[in-house]
């Protein structure tokens, strides 16, 4: 087990000691609740990390809470339209958002009129986890293996090489610009309206490259597909040992995804708290876990108090990335 994971294996087992269990019979305080199914709305396409870790959430929650969890995809607008689905929502506790960094930090800051606000129209319910990003190049260029490669070949020509994103202003957008203004290079940025079609892109080789999360960076390098050439993460990962990290090649840069759960503003306490703890059951499941490593997600529940803290320090810390990056969605 790498240091990344035992850290992160620390700091859930840290977050499920510090969030105290409801008692016996706590969960009283809301009857009946759920005594029907209940709704994810992901605001990205099918087959994306959002989607992925969604779905795999819900099934380990549907014994849990002892009602089907369903998922349901509302892309568009890089996830501003499920998310304002969602906000329109009865806050009941029968629909759920699956909020991630681009949803509920980046879009405050590079949309001019986003329809909703991530403190106002949601409360938040828990951490669910965090993603690495990895940097990935496509069959169009064979003759790039290493990153000083890729590099190298984007210096060469302005606007040379291509890149994927799940959006303009997206995490995937803004984790490249953040490289190629490190590199020195210009790119030209293809964006499109998921993960999935963007890998989609890469795989068939209409676009050179992407920044997306790792596990699905590794799913088209195993098949040969693609060639991952440096991770986002503090340390090398488990799921791709040998790939060095964008620190280790001079590049100050540790990102990836955080996924959390929101509920619609004015949902009751005692529903939010039942939820929260069917949360931190279902990450017991063994294959909800199974499916978080293959992600190289690492687990991380939290109180909605301690969500609603962090939620806010990542708004504060991307404005000032958009801020800097120039980048205005209309």
């Amino acid at each position: 087990m790498s240091a990344m994971s035992r850290r992160g294996a620390l700091a859930a087992a840290a977050a499920l000691a510090l969030a105290p269990r409801l008692a016996a019979g706590q969960t009283a305080a809301a009857p009946g609740f759920p005594d029907r199914p209940l709704r994810i709305l992901v605001p990205y396409n099918a087959g994306g990390i959002t989607d992925v870790m969604s779905r795999a959430v819900a099934q380990a929650l549907s014994p849990v809470l002892g009602q089907a969890v369903v998922v349901e995809n509302r892309p568009g607008a890089n996830g501003s339209v499920g998310t304002l689905a969602a906000a329109r929502s009865a806050p009941d506790g029968y629909t759920l958002t699956m909020g991630i960094t681009d949803t509920f930090a980046i879009n405050p800051y590079t949309f001019r009129n986003l329809p909703y606000d991530p403190e106002r129209d949601f409360v938040p319910i828990t951490m669910v986890a965090r993603v690495p990003f990895a940097l990935m190049v496509g069959p169009s260029q064979r003759e790039i293996i290493t990153f000083a490669q890729l590099s190298n070949e984007a210096k060469r020509e302005r606007a040379r090489l291509s890149f994927a994103s799940w959006g303009v202003g997206s995490s995937s957008h803004l984790a490249m610009e953040f490289i190629a203004a490190n590199q020195g290079f210009e790119k030209l940025h293809v964006p499109f309206t998921g993960q999935a079609p963007g890998m989609q892109a890469v795989a068939s080789g209409q676009v050179d490259a992407m920044v997306l999360p790792v596990g699905g960076a590794e799913s088209l390098a195993k098949d040969g597909r693609a060639r991952i050439v440096a991770v986002a993460a503090p340390e090398r990962l488990d799921l791709v040992p040998n790939t060095p990290t964008l620190t280790e090649l001079g590049i100050p840069l540790s990102t990836g995804l955080w996924l959390a759960l929101y509920a619609p503003a004015r949902t009751p306490a005692p529903v939010v708290a039942r939820l929260n703890q069917a949360v931190r059951d279902a990450a017991r499941n063994e294959q909800l876990l199974a499916a978080f490593r293959n992600q190289a997600a690492v687990p991380e529940p939290s109180t909605p108090e301690e969500l609603a803290a962090f939620g806010k320090r990542e708004r504060e810390q991307w404005a000032t990335v958009v801020r800097n990056a120039k980048i205005v969605v209309e």
